[in-house]
């Protein structure tokens, strides 16, 4: 049997650790990150019931004592720097998952370092470097190290061994197998499937038929740790997207349609950005009882144009409009998939004016700033919060 040797590290409470760290003033204090909607909580704040997503009023009637600080985009970024340097002055294979987190091999060090000791290196390095808490576990597996990591939280390191693997991931509850969301596990929970145990002796083709085949075949892999995937660096993108939070509050169909304008506007300026164009636009939805919805349009070519993105997007919305209607509306997202390199082909009708629009944009953006011009729709609106991202 192979020697746990992935590590999966995730920074604590990101956003608002950063806080703390900056202003002594908040450490040991409850303090959420957020305008209007938290976006990411201290454990002293999750304490008390605060989560992301929640409303800053409900935040505040859970924990009266809240401190709520507003987003600085530009520091989380440059926190992420940090602790990326750090991955990789500790080995050279890292696998980055989002600015916070990341999967680490340290199979190459096995002859100067065991991974427990690689892990104990890396918390230490980035507690002195970088400032901030960061959990690790180490497994033979991807899956396995995310899991233990979570175990490990806060700011804890968890290995496990690989003749106790099982024992340690089967008295999970089914929520901790990656991708078992709220609707999976009230389907599973509502048939007694309790935990990862059960997920692993309910039978792969039951599981098939209760959540579909390759959903089920995933999920009855992981429930035995199977999960051969290597740690990839530089792992291409698959695809590039942004999502906003509506709150909880009703909203007419003016301000969701504003709200996906915007959405589209710089998905399809970061994919011009980064020489990407895409086939597949994808719409996603939350509902007012945290269910979740997509919608997808795959089009004939390539691109990068906003106008087409924005009117498949748009079509899109407009057929989610019946189920809108009946659930409520929390939050909307935009993606694209099926990404490509380079740019976008010549297709007939050629409008040039399209694509001279979107260069006049982000030229002016570019040297101006965002915020220099913008929609009529959105005149008067609060800009979204743009969440510092791994490079495209």
């Amino acid at each position: 049997m192979s020697e746990a040797t992935i590590l999966h590290a995730d920074a604590d409470s990101f956003f608002a650790a950063v806080e703390q760290r900056d202003d002594p003033s908040l450490r040991g204090r409850p303090v959420a990150v957020g305008a209007g909607v938290v976006l990411a909580p201290s454990y002293e704040a999750k304490a008390f019931g605060v989560r992301t997503a929640m409303s800053v009023g409900r935040a505040r009637r859970l924990c009266p004592e809240l401190v709520i600080v507003r987003p600085r985009m530009s520091a989380y970024s440059e926190a992420s720097k940090a602790l990326y340097r750090v991955f990789d002055d500790v080995t050279p294979v890292v696998e980055g998952l989002s600015i916070d987190e990341a999967f680490l091999d340290v199979h190459c060090l096995r002859r100067v370092s065991t991974p427990a000791e690689v892990a104990v290196r890396l918390r230490r390095e980035v507690r002195e470097r970088v400032g901030l808490p960061v959990s690790v576990g180490v497994a033979r597996t991807k899956h396995l190290a995310k899991v233990a990591s979570a175990a490990a939280k806060p700011d804890g390191l968890l290995l496990v061994e690989p003749d106790g693997e099982l024992d340690f991931l089967h008295p999970l509850p089914v929520e901790r197998l990656w991708g078992v969301g709220p609707v999976t596990a009230t389907r599973l929970r509502d048939l007694g499937v309790d935990t990862v145990g059960e997920v692993a002796r309910f039978g792969e083709g039951a599981l098939m038929t209760l959540v579909g085949a390759a959903a089920g075949r995933h999920l009855y892999a992981l429930a035995h740790n199977r999960d051969p995937r290597p740690v990839e660096t530089r792992r291409r993108r698959r695809s590039m997207g942004a999502q906003h939070a509506l709150g909880r509050s009703p909203k007419p169909l003016a301000d969701v349609e504003a709200s996906l304008v915007a959405l589209v506007d710089r998905v399809t300026a970061r994919m011009r950005a980064a020489e990407r164009t895409g086939r597949t636009v994808v719409l996603r939805l939350r509902f007012d009882d945290f269910s979740r919805a997509t919608r997808s349009q795959t089009l004939p070519y390539a691109t990068a144009n906003t106008e087409v993105v924005l009117t498949a997007a748009r079509a899109l919305l407009i057929d989610a409009l019946p189920l809108i209607a009946v659930r409520g509306i929390t939050l909307v997202g935009v993606a694209i998939t099926n990404l490509e390199r380079g740019a976008a082909q010549l297709q007939l009708p050629f409008d040039p004016h399209s694509d001279a629009l979107d260069a006049a944009l982000d030229d002016v953006r570019g040297r101006y700033g965002s915020r220099a011009i913008t929609r009529a729709v959105l005149l008067g609106r609060r800009p979204d919060i743009a969440m510092p991202l791994l490079p495209d």
